[in-house]
This record gives C-alpha cells, structure tokens and sequence, in this order.
C-alpha cells in the first residue's frame, strides 16, 4: 500500500532497534491500510501519531516492547483481547508489543477502521456521550 510517509517518523522508526523497527513498520501499514485518508505526524517533539478527524493511535518504543496508543476513549470493542493496558482509562488504552510476538493485525486493524468511523462521527468524546 501506499501512503505519504513522513520523514520525521522515518527517522523515529529508524533509531529503533531491529525488532522494535519491524513491529512499528507493521503497525504504521496497517493503520494506513485501515483507511487511505490517514495521515501521520509528529507530535509532543518526537512521538509518531496517525491522524483522521482525530487521534488513531501513537507509537512510543520502550526498552523492551513498543507501545501502540489506540485513542478510542475505551468504546471499541475487544473481542480478541489484544489490550494490554489502560483498561479503565476514560482517553485511551494500549497494545504492549514486546521482541518475538505476533501482531494481531486483523483485530488491530479493525480497531484501527472502528476508531476512524468513530472519528467521523464526532469523535469518542461525543459518542460516549450518546451512551
């Protein structure tokens, strides 16, 4: 697929580690593969954020797995269990992705598609204020 890539997340990706590259290359393609509007930045001086009407979702590689920062206000649902923490955050919750594991990109991706239709229809500060 393919995608405008921003040259700052470029060099964020690039200073990783080997496994910790690879694991944000997957993630970076599947965000983008969720719709082709997406868009990506850098916000808070370096981190990598992916953007549609709203926040998708952010990178930030720590010393042993890379975090996945999903910005769905904890309303899409889980059905594969991929969260792994910020089970009670009322912003956002994450996907812990640590060196040798398999990403679950269909139920990721889906998340990803479910967070963008939720951006569109006035974000999830406004949808879960309809519940």
């Amino acid at each position: 697929m393919k995608y405008t890539a921003d040259p700052r997340v470029d060099a964020y990706i690039d200073a990783l580690s080997d496994w910790q590259q690879a694991i944000c290359r997957e993630v970076r393609d599947l965000v983008h593969a969720a719709d082709r509007e997406v868009s990506e930045t850098i916000k808070f001086t370096n981190r990598p954020y992916f953007v549609l009407q709203g926040n998708i979702c952010a990178l930030l590689a720590a010393k042993d797995h890379v975090n996945v920062f999903l910005y769905d206000g904890a309303i899409v649902p889980d059905p594969e269990g991929i969260i792994t923490g910020g089970h009670d955050n009322t912003t956002g919750r994450t996907v812990a992705i640590r060196q040798g594991e398999t990403i679950n990109a269909p139920a990721l991706k889906a998340m990803f598609k479910q967070i963008i239709a939720n951006n569109r229809a006035g974000g999830w500060r406004k949808l879960k204020g309809k519940s």
